[in-house]
């Protein structure tokens, strides 16, 4: 993708082992993830978060096992604001490339009705939590925020201000409920740019309650988010979170447009997802972008007739850019063109006859959706051919 000198370089965050196995049905076992963390290291994303450590025996075995294999990319565990839950984290994942995120209670909503403490206790123990880390050893530190999204700035601004100065590289924002329209979030985005300064990264973690998650990461990269938290296909709590395919398809795709850039590949896509479904039984949906069973196959004639001229009729988002394939398929909706085209492909002249006969049996009267690749249909026509020659 070409970009401009005034480019930012957008970090891929992958919370599929986090976030994503947090959603039931989705659990999976130490080896399991790290079979998954290579194959998402793989892709070229920047951070991979493995779980939360303090939380069972397994995600410390899991931190502990992907720490020890990831070469290129950087891991990240969370931690409640309790001491004792970071110095889990530090033990299984290191003190070196490992992002200690410690999530800090962001809303007055969650203060109230979750926690039962004050704004003053809630940062007291984030700040004693960072300083405790850092005293640790570890290098990096990220204030993560639970429910930003509907705390106000009241609450906010000393709570990262404070962390920051404790010693946190990063603040990450969470819009936990999937509350905020793009230009509340984009909002909300841009006045912690304006606290932080230009030097901390800045990341969004959007949930898809209101299917937003991704219009909404969008809306915090433009107004200055360097890092995006994803999972593979959106899997995570509730309605899931922004998806990973969905993410870097428009950063490969409109990069330009939105000043910015990911080194993360797009073709290995494809194959990790596979990978995922098989792992935590997840079934592949028809009408999901980049992963959609039809995300790349069309039945419609209008659309046929186009697409077998030129793909780029119908076809923005290249199928060999996700690992994936352009699909033509036969079905009730079709037309007499795509019989023509495999006719001249056969070598084999047809009069019009022969081609309304052929649409009748095939095309026009099949039913319950039914669909029939254009290899089967090519096999059907040479048949049909053999028969009128003999006959």
């Amino acid at each position: 993708m070409s970009r401009n000198n005034q480019a930012r370089r957008v970090s891929v965050f992958d919370t599929t082992l986090r976030d994503g196995e947090q959603a039931p049905g989705n659990a999976m076992s130490p080896d399991q993830k790290l079979e998954l963390a290579l194959a998402i290291e793989s892709l070229g994303v920047d951070v991979i978060e493995t779980g939360f450590p303090s939380s069972s025996k397994s995600d410390f075995e899991a931190t502990k096992l992907i720490a020890e294999s990831v070469t290129t990319a950087r891991i990240a565990t969370l931690n409640r604001a309790v001491r004792e839950d970071v110095r889990l984290a530090v033990e299984a994942g290191g003190r070196e490339n490992h992002h200690v995120q410690i999530m800090a209670t962001g809303s007055e909503t969650h203060l109230r009705y979750k926690r039962g403490i004050s704004q003053a206790e809630a940062q007291a123990e984030v700040i004693d939590t960072i300083r405790y880390g850092k005293s640790l050893g570890a290098q990096h530190i990220t204030l993560g925020i639970e429910d930003a999204s509907r705390g106000s700035d009241a609450l906010l601004r000393p709570l990262i201000e404070a962390s920051l100065e404790a010693g946190a590289d990063c603040v990450a924002l969470a819009d936990t409920t999937g509350c905020l329209l793009p230009e509340e979030f984009g909002a909300q985005v841009g006045r912690v740019r304006s606290w932080t300064g230009p030097d901390i990264t800045l990341g969004v973690h959007c949930h898809e309650d209101l299917g937003l998650s991704l219009a909404n990461a969008l809306a915090g990269v433009r107004a200055g988010a360097d890092e995006v938290q994803a999972t593979v296909a959106g899997i995570g709590e509730r309605a899931g979170n922004t998806p990973l395919e969905e993410l870097l398809a428009v950063l490969t795709y409109k990069g330009e447009e939105l000043g910015v850039f990911t080194t993360a590949d797009t073709k290995g896509l494809y194959e990790v997802y596979g990978l995922l479904c098989r792992t935590i039984g997840l079934q592949p949906v028809r009408n999901k972008a980049i992963f959609g069973v039809n995300a790349f196959a069309t039945q419609a004639g209008i659309h046929q007739a186009g697409m077998l001229r030129d793909p780029i009729t119908y076809e923005y988002v290249q199928p060999a850019d996700f690992g994936r394939e352009r699909a033509i398929l036969v079905g009730r909706h079709s037309g007499r063109t795509v019989l023509r085209h495999l006719l001249e492909e056969l070598k084999t002249e047809a009069d019009d006859v022969f081609v309304d006969e052929v649409y009748e049996t095939y095309v026009e009267n099949r039913t319950n959706g039914e669909c029939i690749s254009l290899d089967e249909l090519r096999v059907i026509l040479a048949g049909e051919r053999a028969t009128e020659a003999v006959a």
